[in-house]
């Protein structure tokens, strides 16, 4: 198991198949699902891993899609940041060293900050995509919404003891979700730092970033208006981050996005109803981003 400030992996958790330099002395982990076909960036949200996108990475590799999931800097089997840097302008110009490293124009799917890494990305030309995804996130979101996961990713700073602990706390923050019967999953959310103590897969400096959403929304109002690839949103009904209204305003600024709203599932989309948002998007690509 590999040990450093960020602690020891758990026995059990995947190795990653590929790490990726993309600049400033770090390198990100990536998974691949298929070896052939249009490109798939796969993105999570902020406290989540490369994981989250694990079935929806399977099920574009069998329609034919090569799909690339991500963790982000900071987060899962990604080095962290050596001076901190968390920001929005370095996540982008990691996807950018991204898509170099793969040389093919991309299909970009964001959730959360991800989808904010995306949209920022295609809106300000930095990269060309041949389609961009988001979901449940749009310039406009809740923040109530967002205070919740920042209060659930700062909860515990000394750790926890044991792996119940761990499960506790994430079925508070979800409990539209069943509790999972095992415990095994949770080696992907969690390191055992030497002192014997259960801490997040993420760098605490993560949480040290400025985040502004009176900044954020200009810059990401000005990015959707330059999204010019097909594109789609997809909401989670139950979410409590990106409203209706913050859907449709992305609507009027990018008139020829699709809309998907997955009635039964929360601000984790894929997670909450994977077999509804692959179905969405691989209708999506079908119909849009591929057509001749």
């Amino acid at each position: 198991m590999a040990q450093g400030k960020r602690g020891a992996r758990l026995e059990g958790t995947p190795e990653p198949h590929k790490m990726i330099p993309v600049g400033g002395g770090v390198s990100v982990a990536a998974d691949i699902y298929g070896d052939r076909g249009p490109l798939v960036i796969l993105q999570h949200g902020g406290g989540q891993t490369r994981h989250a996108w694990k079935s929806a990475g399977q099920h574009l590799a069998d329609a034919g899609y090569q799909a690339v999931s991500l963790d982000a800097r900071g987060h899962g089997d990604s080095e962290w940041a050596p001076d901190g840097n968390y920001s929005n302008d370095v996540l982008v110009d990691d996807l950018v060293a991204v898509v170099e490293h793969f040389g093919q124009q991309p299909i970009l799917v964001g959730a959360s900050m991800g989808g904010g890494t995306s949209l920022t990305a295609v809106g300000e030309g930095r990269v060309d995509a041949l389609a961009l995804v988001l979901v449940d996130t749009a310039p406009r979101i809740e923040a109530a919404g967002v205070r919740k996961i920042r209060d659930f990713m700062r909860q515990a700073p000394e750790g926890f003891s044991t792996l119940d602990e761990v499960a506790e706390a994430i079925a508070n923050y979800q409990p539209h979700r069943k509790r999972p019967r095992t415990l095994d999953g949770l080696a992907k959310n969690v390191r055992l730092w030497p002192d014997g103590r259960y801490r997040w897969h993420w760098d605490p400096e993560f949480m040290q970033r400025k985040r502004s959403l009176s900044d954020r929304i200009p810059r990401q109002e000005d990015a959707a208006k330059n999204v010019h690839c097909a594109s789609l949103l997809v909401r989670g009904g139950l979410s409590d981050v990106l409203s209706e209204d913050g859907a449709q305003a992305y609507l009027k600024l990018v008139p020829h996005a699709h809309y998907s709203n997955v009635g039964e599932a929360a601000h984790m989309v894929a997670g909450d109803r994977n077999d509804i948002f692959v179905a969405a998007v691989l209708e999506f690509l079908s119909e849009v981003a591929l057509a001749d």
